[in-house]
């Protein structure tokens, strides 16, 4: 009788190889996870970033819009007819130049331009106009922005606000007399009075080329 001895195969060293494939499709995995989870913190702060800047720069917009309430409020009503190239100021709603008589001539036909003419000789747009021609009210306020402003008076030419052919958007006062019934409130007539009302943008750029556009309507 002979005997043969049996073999049974080695399973350590095939274990072995699936245990290590299993670990490097884990650290696979993990990466990319690490990747994501990575650039989603980064775009997270990004975009905190971006806003805190557009946050500053509205703030910064008060600047543009103060500067310029300070230069209306020290103009006469006779001043406020014509436009203004060192003030940033336009006569008309839609007016984007001045020549160099101070008046809006968009088409150069020597004629003040008439915003109320279809189509309008030039349409005032913050996003395309020429913001060099602009009032510069800080060239840095201390947090990297840069704040210009523009002024525009609501009216459709040039002149007063009575011109012939004039249309603006006006407040007014119809007052009359006293009130509450005593002497002491006055009782002689007042005489109307109108204005027109103003519209300031105020545009500031700042850092990484943060752009933020204010519009303020005053009289």
């Amino acid at each position: 009788m002979s005997f043969h001895a049996v073999h049974l195969p080695q399973r350590h060293t095939a274990q072995r190889g699936v245990v290590l494939l299993l670990a490097l499709i884990m650290l696979v995995a993990m990466t990319l996870a690490g990747i994501v989870l990575y650039r989603q913190i980064g775009t997270g702060l990004i975009i905190a970033r971006n806003l805190s800047f557009k946050r500053t720069a509205a703030v910064a917009a008060d600047r543009g819009i103060e500067a310029a309430r300070t230069w209306l409020v020290a103009q006469t009503a006779a001043g406020l007819e014509q436009g203004s190239v060192a003030a940033g100021y336009y006569p008309g709603w839609c007016n984007i130049s001045l020549n160099a008589s101070n008046f809006p001539d968009a088409d150069n036909d020597g004629t003040p331009d008439n915003c109320g003419v279809t189509p309008a000789p030039s349409e005032f747009d913050p996003l395309t106009y020429n913001w060099a021609n602009a009032v510069v009210a800080t060239n840095d306020d201390g947090a990297g922005n840069e704040v210009r402003y523009v002024i525009h008076r609501l009216c459709q030419i040039q002149g007063g606000i009575n011109a012939a052919g004039q249309q603006c958007v006006t407040i007014g006062s119809t007052l009359a007399g006293g009130s509450h019934g005593a002497v002491a409130y006055g009782s002689a007539p007042l005489s109307n009075t109108f204005q027109p009302y103003f519209r300031v943008t105020s545009r500031v750029l700042g850092p990484t080329n943060t752009v933020v556009y204010t519009q303020v309507v005053m009289y």
